[in-house]
C-alpha cells in the first residue's frame, strides 16, 4: 500500500468576501466634526444666540428684553472705558476668598468626620442644619457682626460654599471601597497618608463635583450680597453694577452684567474645571 502524501500550501489565497461586516468605517467630515465637544458646545451657544435676537426683535421692547447684539453692544462699551472689568475685579477677589476659606474648612469638617465617628456625627448633624439655611437669609446676621463691606459677603460666601464641598467630599469618602483601603494599609499607609494617596484619587469624582457646586453656590450668593451691600457700603461688584444700572433703567446695561457672570461662568468651567477633570479623572480612567 502507498502512503499519498498531501502538502498543504502556506498561503492560500482565497477570494475576498464582500459579506463580511465591516469592521472600519470612514467617517464623514460631519461625524469628525461631531466628535469635537467644543464645536457641539459652540453650536448650542450660537443657538441660543440667535434665539435670543429673534426673541428681542419680536418683543420690540429694548426697556424690557433688550436682543442680543444690544447687549453685546452694551457690554463691548462698558470693556472699553474699563467699568466691566473693574467690578468683576473686586468681585472675583471676594469671591475667591470666601471660596478659598469654604474649601479649607470643608477639608478640616470632612478630615475630621472620616478620622472618628464622633467626627462624622458632628459634620451630619452641622450639614443637617445649616445648609438648608440660604445664605441670603445670613445677610441680616452677617450686618450685625461684621459690619458694612467684604467681612459680610465673604461670611455669607463661606456659608454658601462650605456645606457643598463637605457633603460631596465626605461622600466620595464614604464610598471608597474598603478592598481600596485595606490595599493601602498593606503597604503601610496610615493616616494623612492614606487620605492622600488612596482615599483623595478614589473619591476625586465626587470633591470636583462638589467644587463645582461650592463655585455656582458661591457666584449665586455674591451676586444676591453685592445687590444689598454694594448699594450700603458703596463697595463695586459685578451685583451693584446691575443693581446701579437697573435703578437707571439702562436694561442693556444689566443684560450685559448678566453676560459678564455667564462668560466668567463658561471660562472656569471649560477652562480651569474641565482641565482638571482631564488630568485626574480621565486620565486615570474614572470618567469616559
Amino acid at each position: 500500500m502507498t502512503d499519498v502524501v498531501t502538502f498543504r500550501p502556506e498561503i492560500i489565497n482565497a477570494e475576498r468576501r464582500t459579506d463580511l461586516p465591516q469592521v472600519e468605517k470612514t467617517l464623514s467630515w460631519f461625524e469628525r466634526v461631531y466628535r469635537i465637544g467644543f464645536v457641539r458646545k459652540a453650536f448650542i451657544l450660537i443657538s441660543l444666540a440667535v434665539a435670543w435676537e429673534i426673541y428681542g426683535r419680536w418683543l420690540e421692547n429694548p426697556l424690557l428684553f433688550p436682543t442680543f447684539l444690544e447687549t453685546l453692544s452694551a457690554f463691548f462699551a462698558n470693556m472699553a472705558d474699563g467699568t466691566i472689568p473693574a467690578r468683576a475685579l473686586a468681585s472675583i477677589q471676594t469671591l475667591l476668598i470666601g471660596y478659598s476659606i469654604g474649601i479649607v474648612l470643608a477639608a478640616l469638617l470632612t478630615t475630621l468626620a472620616i478620622g472618628s465617628r464622633i467626627g462624622s456625627d458632628l459634620l451630619e448633624t452641622l450639614t443637617s442644619m445649616f445648609n438648608p439655611l440660604p445664605a441670603i437669609a445670613l445677610l441680616p446676621l452677617a450686618l450685625i457682626w461684621f459690619g458694612l463691606g467684604q467681612g459680610s459677603v465673604i461670611f455669607v460666601l463661606v456659608h454658601s460654599v462650605l456645606w457643598a464641598i463637605a457633603l460631596n467630599t465626605h461622600a466620595g469618602f464614604r464610598s471608597v471601597s474598603n478592598t481600596l483601603r485595606m490595599v493601602g494599609m498593606n503597604y503601610g499607609l496610615r493616616g494623612l497618608k492614606l487620605v492622600r494617596l488612596v482615599l483623595i484619587p478614589a473619591a476625586f469624582p465626587a470633591i470636583l463635583t462638589g467644587l463645582k457646586v461650592g463655585w455656582a453656590f458661591a457666584w449665586r450668593t455674591l451676586i444676591a450680597a453685592e445687590l444689598v451691600f454694594g448699594v450700603s457700603s458703596g463697595s463695586g461688584g459685578l451685583g451693584w453694577f446691575i443693581f446701579e444700572n437697573r435703578n437707571q433703567l439702562e436694561t442693556a446695561n444689566v443684560f450685559a452684567g448678566l453676560f459678564t457672570v455667564i462668560l466668567i461662568g463658561l471660562f472656569v468651567e471649560n477652562m480651569i474645571f474641565a482641565t482638571i477633570e482631564r488630568k485626574t479623572i480621565r486620565r486615570w480612567g474614572m470618567q469616559h
